[in-house]
């Protein structure tokens, strides 16, 4: 059977909005603000306790196929690395150098100039 149960897929979104809760409103470790933030956190929760085990191994503790251990460090890891990207991406577009105009100053004949 290919697939997941409904109860491993319950879990790994319990998985996914607990560590989404936990960086939204205790951690604080946020991007953006608002419920659509905290959404996309538990969507990207889920797929990270989805690949916590594949990845990190098949360890501790399993309920209904679901390696909870792996799990948690999956859902961390990928809000995680999802927040710091924003971040990343954010600050280089604010570094970028502005174009400026040069200020040209106008000489006006009969007009002393001052050096500064």
């Amino acid at each position: 059977m290919l697939g997941m149960s409904l109860l491993s897929f319950l879990i790994l979104t319990l998985i996914g909005a607990v560590v989404a809760v936990a960086y939204h409103y205790v951690i604080r470790y946020r991007f953006l603000d608002g419920n659509d933030a905290l959404v996309g956190k538990l969507i990207i929760g889920w797929l990270g306790a989805w690949l916590g085990s594949p990845i990190l191994g098949h360890w501790l503790w399993k309920v209904e196929n679901v390696y909870i251990v792996p799990a948690i460090l999956g859902a961390i890891v990928a809000i995680h690395l999802t927040v710091l990207t924003g971040k990343v991406l954010a600050k280089l577009a604010n570094t970028r150098p502005a174009v400026t105009e040069e200020k040209k100053e106008e000489i006006r004949p009969g007009k002393p100039v001052v050096a500064a």
